[in-house]
């Protein structure tokens, strides 16, 4: 049975050294390491081991009785979510390391509705016991106020060999009805009783927990036997081949590595594998399959489902795309917030330092690297500070190039207020095509969406699919700041072609212009990313935290009190909170809580400031226009937006 268990937590909760003790208990590895040693066997990379963080997303692999396991150690600081979130679409189980000293911290909360949005069944490890200040029973108070009620104890509670006290077996039938009726009747057996659990746990009705110490060694081994006994996956290796890509790197010599999670059949070295949406299935043949553990990999034949691996031979599969019978691309939640543009040193070629950092976004696709012709600069999204200090030395020692960046800055977003109609015109000589497009608002953070009213007596139906074509094949901008257009819905109207004279691209530029058009047009509203935000202080403290939201430009639900604490949830933008954690540090001496998470795009609170400060300039931008191209006397002429409508051919 194979089994694909993720170790998620908190920076410095002991998640990496955790995951180390279970490798050396099972004899996957030979010693243990340390992250604080810098030999810690998962965080092989050398920027891991000089910062003391995990970085990188990293597999190890281990053998315990029946089963096959492969562990995902992933990133524990903010910074790195995006990673973190790509490993947890991987994953059959998760293990959340909670330190008994600290608790529950910011990025614990973000890990928790990250799994659950994923679905993935989780268990906790209170870990530190052995620390001066642990408090076990207070952690445990904490994840059934914050997290789950339904959190039961298996330190003592479940025995090696399947049996469990009165106290957990009544605690599963009061959440199961057959069993509780069972109960009733004929009481308490075992066998009955392991497979319900299994099954609550794999529903998510149900959380385990465990206590030790990662460090000493404490609890680990018989938490991996009770982990053994609760966890089961039903894989079956008779259907056709499904996977998913969770990861791309990049190996020594240049080769790219296209990381996958089997879901079903089994894939052998020279199959054909298909990717890509339905338009544009991709074809391609696997030439290699390797099983990695930490960066060491055995080369194999064969596969089959369950099992995580690596493949080479897919030159543009993306993370999150399905492979083979699975055709759903991943959807991720962590999505960056801010941007950078990258500095170069002056003997540096530009286009060659855009190829390196291509490969760096095609292994982190949330870095959406652009480079941006006007200016002649590469720009790229980024979560933090560390992110950007990472980035760096990553690029000095892969690339051996010296870059720098410059401070981030937000990342907003424009839309429209209302309805309006945009035309767009391309009739140069020799060529033709018109296009009419609805443009109305959409709900907030659904994206731009397409739908279609032409009649096909109008337009024909291969250059309706153009027009769709080329409403997403790139990022579009609005006019208040040059930031992307969201939350739009364009409908096609109507269009025209001809037989003779309309060819390639011709369409792509009558879209284009009829969608800036539109904008010309429409009311414009800027938009800024907000963050979900949880506070936890001392309760004499409230009053001050409730300012400081307010003069933030935040909204705060009502506050509610847990004991001496109180708890201020709601949201605010991105830009007037995101240092916001080491304020409330100082005010709350460190024992005051923040969880952030992205809440998505909402109106700018100070729009005509952001305008007046980015100073976009509509007219300049070599890439748009909102002007059309008509013909007269076998001669091209430009017609400004504000008066195109009036010569269109299709009204």
């Amino acid at each position: 049975m194979y089994k694909t268990i993720g170790i998620l937590a908190h920076v410095d909760a002991g998640k990496t050294t955790f995951s180390e003790q279970l490798l050396y208990y099972t004899k996957s590895i030979k010693q243990r390491g340390r992250v604080d040693h810098k030999d810690a066997f998962l965080d092989s990379h050398q920027i891991e081991r000089q910062r003391g963080i995990t970085v990188f997303t990293d597999q190890g692999r281990f053998t315990y009785r029946d089963s096959s396991y492969f562990l995902i150690d992933t990133p524990g600081h903010i910074d790195f979510s995006p990673e973190m979130e790509r490993g947890i679409q991987a994953m059959d189980y998760a293990i959340i390391i909670i330190s008994a000293v600290e608790g529950i911290e910011g990025q614990t909360e973000i890990v928790w509705e990250l799994l659950r949005k994923h679905g993935v069944p989780c268990f906790f490890f209170i870990n530190k016991i052995d620390r001066v200040g642990a408090d076990v029973q207070q952690v445990v108070r904490d994840i059934r106020s914050t997290f789950a009620a339904d959190v039961c104890d298996i330190t003592e509670a479940l025995a090696e060999d399947g049996e469990m006290n009165e106290e957990l077996a009544e605690f599963l039938a009061e959440r199961d009805e057959a069993l509780l009726e069972r109960y009733m009747d004929t009481g308490y057996d075992r066998e009955t009783w392991l497979a319900a659990m299994q099954r609550l746990i794999g529903d998510n009705a149900i959380f385990p927990y465990a206590c030790g110490s990662a460090l000493q060694g404490i609890g680990i081994e018989s938490f991996l036997q009770k982990l053994d006994q609760l966890t089961v996956t039903d894989y079956s290796s008779e259907e056709p081949f499904a996977g998913r890509v969770y990861r791309i790197r990049h190996d020594e010599q240049g080769t790219r590595i296209t990381f996958v999670k089997a879901l079903s059949g089994t894939l052998k070295v020279r199959d054909i594998l298909h990717y890509g949406d339905a338009e544009n299935r991709i074809s391609e043949k696997v030439t290699q399959i390797r099983v990695y553990n930490g960066r060491e990999f055995k080369a194999v034949e064969r596969v089959e489902a369950g099992e995580l691996f690596a493949v080479t031979g897919l030159s543009m599969a993306a993370v999150g795309d399905g492979l083979g019978e699975l055709t759903e691309n991943a959807v991720y939640e962590m999505v960056p917030t801010l941007k950078s543009k990258v500095i170069l040193e002056p003997e540096v070629n530009k286009k060659e330092a855009l190829q390196y950092f291509k490969i760096l976004n095609d292994e982190d696709p949330s870095l959406n690297v652009l480079w941006v012709e006007s200016l002649q600069e590469i720009h790229l999204h980024v979560m933090g500070r560390i992110q950007l200090e990472v980035l760096q030395q990553l690029v000095k020692e892969r690339f051996a190039l010296n870059v720098s960046f410059d401070k981030p800055e937000i990342l907003y977003k424009e839309t429209i207020e209302a309805e309006t109609t945009g035309y767009g015109h391309f009739e140069p000589l020799k060529h033709y095509a018109e296009v009419h497009l609805r443009m109305q608002p959409a709900e907030r953070n659904s994206g731009i969406r397409f739908e279609n009213a032409c009649h096909a007596d109008d337009l024909s139906v291969g250059n309706q699919n153009l027009v769709r074509h080329h409403l997403y094949e790139r990022e579009h901008h609005g006019l208040l700041t040059g930031s992307p257009l969201t939350d739009v819905v364009v409908t096609l109207l109507t269009g025209r072609g001809h037989n003779k004279h309309t060819s390639g691209g011709d369409f792509r530029e009558a879209t284009y212009r009829a969608l800036r058009q539109g904008l010309e047009k429409a009311k414009n509203l800027l938009l800024e990313p907000y963050y979900q935000f949880k506070i936890k202080v001392e309760l004499d403290q409230l009053g001050r935290v409730i300012s400081d939201v307010q003069q933030a430009h935040g909204t705060c639900d009502a506050p509610r009190t847990e004991g001496d604490k109180a708890i201020l949830t709601g949201i605010v933008p991105v830009a007037t909170f995101m240092n916001y954690s080491s304020e409330l540090a100082s005010f709350t001496q460190g024992r005051g809580t923040l969880s952030l998470t992205f809440a998505g795009y909402d109106r700018c609170h100070n729009e005509q400031e952001v305008i007046e400060r980015i100073g976009y300039n509509k007219d300049a931008d070599p890439e748009y226009t909102s002007s059309s191209i008509f013909c007269a006397k076998g001669q091209g002429y430009t017609v400004p937006w504000n008066e195109a409508e009036g010569k269109m051919h299709c009204l």
